[in-house]
């Protein structure tokens, strides 16, 4: 009887999307694929958010998609998201907590649903000054991940990625690469750590959410023999 209700343990290299990948490596680049095109998607349309309410102009001469953003917006975001996406899962294995918070598909798109609300508050919703909106802004952010994740490597995982990607922006505005309309954060928008962070947090959750998946493939595929 002990033998039966033991539970099969996981190879070390969890597994394939498809039969024919069983290496780790395949698997790790599969989700960052995955995870790219998902950041370039989301760039694409928050970006357009962004556009339409002149919260972010760029010059002329590098305005070359379709949706009015400069061409090297999207590669980056994606870039980004995959790295994020890839990073979440690897710290929870590195700290030995499995996240297990909600783990399922439904959630996570509620999870970017929430994320692009708070996206769309930023660039629609007026307030009385900047100060208001982003204390609004960071109270639905630290919602967002209560709601959606409640770890502490979430949180600060979270926080880093909003440090680090505001100072390339303020970087990339001070170099002339694009500028924000009425900054009073240097040369962006007070708000926007709140954005990075909420944004950190739901790649996060579907890069767990993509190696969960994963490893309950080759789970069921162990069982099976």
């Amino acid at each position: 009887m002990a033998e039966n209700d033991a539970v099969p343990t996981l190879p070390k290299k969890c597994g394939p999307y498809i039969s024919s990948v069983t290496s780790r490596g395949m698997n790790l680049v599969i989700r960052g694929i995955v995870l790219f095109f998902i950041g370039v998607f989301l760039a694409l349309v928050l970006n357009l958010l962004q556009i339409q309410r002149n919260v972010t102009l760029f010059p002329p001469d590098v305005i070359t998609s379709i949706f009015s953003s400069a061409w090297w917006v999207p590669p980056c975001c994606g870039t980004a998201s995959a790295a994020i996406g890839l990073l979440y899962p690897c710290m929870d294995r590195h700290l030995g907590e499995p996240h297990k918070f909600k783990r399922e598909w439904s959630s996570v798109m509620r999870c970017v649903a929430v994320f692009v609300g708070i996206n769309h508050a930023s660039a629609k919703v007026d307030f009385a000054n900047n100060i208001q909106l982003s204390l609004t802004l960071a109270a639905l952010s630290i919602g967002l991940w209560w709601t959606f994740d409640r770890s502490r490597s979430g949180f600060g995982l979270g926080v880093g990625i909003a440090f680090l990607a505001t100072l390339v922006s303020q970087l990339l505005v001070y170099n002339g690469v694009y500028q924000y309309t009425s900054p009073d954060f240097l040369y962006v928008r007070s708000w926007l750590p709140c954005i990075f962070f909420a944004g950190g947090i739901t790649m996060g959750n579907i890069g767990r959410q993509l190696a969960m998946y994963e490893c309950k493939v080759i789970a069921e595929k162990s069982h099976e023999d």
